[in-house]
């Protein structure tokens, strides 16, 4: 079972440290550990637990009141309160509980009911991708184990491709060509999966090159098929100092038009290309093919 410090709860579920402790001193909400210096540290039940009263918390029940539940009865609560649920918050926190417990049943379950309740592009983008954003930054700072990461990634990637699968091709009545591929040693395609959904959606076609593909193999399929547009997305893979020299890469190997994405890209400021047009959002992304 892991182990998380007053800071990780902090993160994970949004309640102040100061809050745990005073709950935890005045409603024994939680029974931590603590280590040879006297520090504390929790459990799995500890954080599905503060996970499950946050929600309740939010939805107007008084702690008084949320402590005097049973384990039974407190999931049983958030079920009721979350069922017919269109509050992003709680759906993320949902799925955060469904992670820590590596409950796939749950997460399905609570994955469906988003897509019931919002639409599918609605669940992906208000709900799925902050969530996956705040485990990314939760898995940085130590607070999540990388399985856990790995375990709703690759849930979130199965119903991904079953959406692509279900779109019919060249619908458009003038369909272009799009190439999508990750550069090198980059492995996070959920937002690449995103965009092959989208562009079968609006009738395009797409070649899908998937993961870690060297820019040799892109420049070779891009001189071959003239791809109306080549899309990458950087999350991780490239140090700080070589961005700029990857986007002149990617102008070399193609000069029609290329679309890039990615908190790497993100969250720098830089002078492309004039070919390299970043997109933030995929709501922009969905403009560019409104306009295709």
């Amino acid at each position: 079972m892991r182990h998380y410090s007053i800071k990780d709860l902090e993160k994970i579920t949004g309640i102040k440290a100061h809050t745990i402790r005073i709950w935890e001193k005045r409603y024994h909400i939680v029974n931590p550990e603590r280590t040879t210096t006297n520090i504390r540290f929790y459990n799995d039940l500890d954080l599905k637990r503060l996970l499950n009263i946050a929600i309740l918390n939010r939805y107007g029940y008084k702690i008084s009141s949320i402590v005097s539940m049973s384990g039974e009865e407190l999931n049983s609560r958030v079920v009721e309160v979350t069922v017919h649920e269109t509050d992003y918050n709680s759906l993320i926190e949902s799925f955060l509980v469904a992670m820590v417990e590596y409950d796939e049943v749950r997460f399905e379950k609570a994955l469906n009911n988003s897509i019931i309740k919002l639409g599918f592009e609605s669940a992906i983008t208000n709900v799925i991708f902050p969530f996956l954003s705040k485990v990314g930054v939760l898995w940085q700072t130590g607070s999540v184990i990388p399985g856990q990461e790995h375990f709703v990634t690759n849930l979130v990637r199965q119903k991904l491709i079953l959406a692509i699968d279900s779109q019919h091709a060249s619908t458009h009545s003038h369909p272009q060509l799009f190439i999508l591929f990750l550069p090198e040693n980059e492995y996070h395609e959920l937002g690449l999966l995103y965009a092959h959904f989208l562009i079968k959606k609006f009738g395009h076609n797409v070649i899908y090159l998937g993961a870690n593909v060297p820019l040799a193999d892109v420049k070779q399929l891009a001189d071959l098929k003239k791809p109306a547009f080549l899309i990458t997305s950087v999350t991780t893979s490239l140090a700080a100092g070589n961005i700029a020299e990857f986007l002149e890469q990617l102008s070399d190997i193609y000069s029609g038009n290329i679309i890039i994405a990615g908190s790497q890209i993100n969250d720098v400021s830089l002078v492309h290309p004039q070919n390299i047009r970043q997109i933030p959002s995929f709501r922009l992304f969905i403009d560019i093919l409104e306009s295709v």
